[in-house]
């Protein structure tokens, strides 16, 4: 890897000129959230029932007495053994914001088409607290688009994060957040899908931050060629520099 190396006075000008581009991406980023939150909102009408480790419930029971819901959409087909890596990459982030969220008046649920005993099996081995739920027997992940039908995959077309894809996989991610109403009533009123979520995994963030990014030089072009589960790392050596 090879830099210009420069006198302090020169560093200082250069920064100085990509900190007026931060800035730039910071107020544009501003501006889009609070487009954001003008988006219209569509109410649920469907009633969905989740498998959750207190017995079933609805979507408008997952609020857990709060206003906001975000469902994160996590790769899990009822076949598999163990969850989608790049998802587990995600929730890694999940259990210290969601203290604070909590309290924020925002609950947050993962959702997976996979059976209770096998998603709960799975978050013990990986230490997570979040509120993890089933919706097999549902049509929500089907409705919300990250799982596909049989049909769907044979046709090798499916529509996700709001187009028509070629696609040959059962599951993609994302995630989308709701609302409830005093009247209790739910609405949708956003989804993410793909790179869309990026933003919430700090681990991409500090990444971002190095001479070398996130360094995804392999075959896939992302995540897939260097992140595990956390468990399936060969040392430790990351988290033990000097302890």
């Amino acid at each position: 890897m090879q830099h210009k190396i420069v006198s302090r006075e020169d560093w200082l000008a250069a920064r100085k000129w990509h900190l007026a581009r931060e800035k730039e991406l910071t107020r544009l980023r501003d501006e889009v959230m609070d487009e954001r939150r003008e988006l219209p909102w569509v109410k649920v009408e469907k009633e969905y029932v989740f498998d959750t480790s207190g017995g079933q419930r609805t979507l408008a029971q997952l609020f857990g007495g709060r206003s906001q819901l975000i469902v994160q959409h996590f790769m899990f087909a009822p076949d598999w053994e163990e969850g989608c890596a790049g998802c587990s990459f995600g929730a890694d982030h999940i259990d210290g914001a969601n203290r604070h969220l909590a309290h924020h008046d925002v609950t947050f649920v993962a959702v997976s088409r996979a059976p209770l005993d096998k998603l709960m099996a799975y978050k013990k081995r990986m230490g997570w607290k979040f509120p993890w739920v089933s919706s097999a027997g549902s049509d929500f992940n089907y409705d919300f688009n990250v799982s596909f039908t049989r049909e769907e995959l044979e046709a090798g077309t499916v529509f996700y994060n709001f187009d028509t894809i070629d696609n040959a996989m059962e599951e993609l991610p994302g995630a989308s957040v709701f609302y409830r109403d005093e009247a209790g009533d739910v609405f949708h009123t956003y989804s993410s899908y793909g790179r869309g979520n990026e933003e919430v995994i700090g681990a991409y963030m500090l990444l971002d931050m190095t001479p070398k990014g996130r360094n995804e030089t392999g075959p896939n072009g992302n995540l897939m060629d260097w992140v595990k589960r956390h468990d399936q790392y060969e040392s430790e050596e990351s988290v033990s520099c000097c302890a």
